[in-house]
């Protein structure tokens, strides 16, 4: 069943993907108005899409992180409010913190036993928001959170405290420093990366990807073996742009982030990046 082809429809795909309108509307006429089905219509024709990975919804709050890495501990946390003023405020700031120090130190299940657990001083976090909405006189919530154990962490969150990252490594190299600096390759590199390594990037992405690139190669009207060849080029690209350990380096794009970290005597296990208003499918 296909999809009525409305303007708001070519709006969102435009958006997405920052190419024309007309491009755009063609996509989804010969996808049926499927706008996942034209992005990769539009990127097997060759099209240079800017492509947003995640939708955005209208929200306002902050991350909030806290590692312990003699107790070999990282949290991080998307805490919700309704302002921009209130978000960036010292009261909000603190409660995203004191949040995140929660998770560390009693690593709940679901958001219900988080907002359940007690901080160590006789609140729970239940209480600790109430508590701030009362000064602020705001809705607040906890939209997720994440907990990591083992090996060393570096965190970053950014200024407007929107956007922030956890990084997890395992060596001998203890460097503060340089995991803040990955931490902010995180954050800050497009694209952003789908998966540490290559092997930890989801099979039906790969898939897709491997589609992608056979179409493209086939549309250069080149002898079958190379353009068998030209995908596989455009594969190995692939992963140099989206996986984390072969991204160059923000600080030094001669060599890549698992280039800097394996000469520091480090090896990184996870990230995670949240980013407030993302929708997580």
């Amino acid at each position: 069943m296909s999809t009525p082809i409305t303007a708001s429809l070519v709006n969102e795909l435009r958006k997405r993907t920052d190419l024309p309108m007309m491009e755009c509307k063609a996509a989804l006429q010969a996808t049926n108005g499927d706008i996942e089905a034209a992005i990769d219509h539009l990127r097997k024709a060759g099209a240079k899409a800017s492509l947003k990975r995640a939708g955005n919804e209208t929200a306002e709050g902050r991350i909030g992180v806290h590692i312990d890495n003699a107790a070999q501990v990282g949290a991080i946390v998307e805490l919700r409010c309704e302002s921009a003023p209130v978000a960036r405020g010292e009261h909000f700031v603190k409660l995203a913190s004191a949040i995140a120090k929660v998770v560390a130190a009693k690593n709940p299940a679901t958001v219900d036993a988080l907002l359940a657990a007690d901080n160590g001083a006789g609140k729970t976090v239940t209480d600790l928001i109430h508590d701030t909405v009362a000064v602020l006189r705001e809705n607040m919530k906890v939209q997720r959170f994440a907990r990591l154990t083992g090996g060393m962490f570096g965190d970053y969150v950014h200024h407007d405290g929107t956007l922030g990252v956890l990084v997890q490594v395992n060596g001998s190299g203890a460097n503060p420093g340089l995991l803040r600096e990955v931490s902010m390759h995180v954050a800050a590199v497009q694209p952003t990366p789908v998966a540490t390594r290559r092997e930890e990037v989801p099979q039906e992405l790969v898939a897709k990807e491997k589609e992608i690139a056979k179409a493209k190669a086939e549309a250069t009207g080149k002898p079958a073996q190379i353009a068998e060849k030209i995908a596989e080029g455009q594969m190995k690209t692939w992963y140099q742009e989206n996986v984390l350990v072969e991204q160059p380096f923000v600080k030094d794009q001669a060599k890549t982030v698992g280039q800097v970290l394996k000469e520091a005597g480090l090896e990184v296990t996870k990230f995670i990046r949240f980013k407030v208003g993302e929708i997580v499918k």
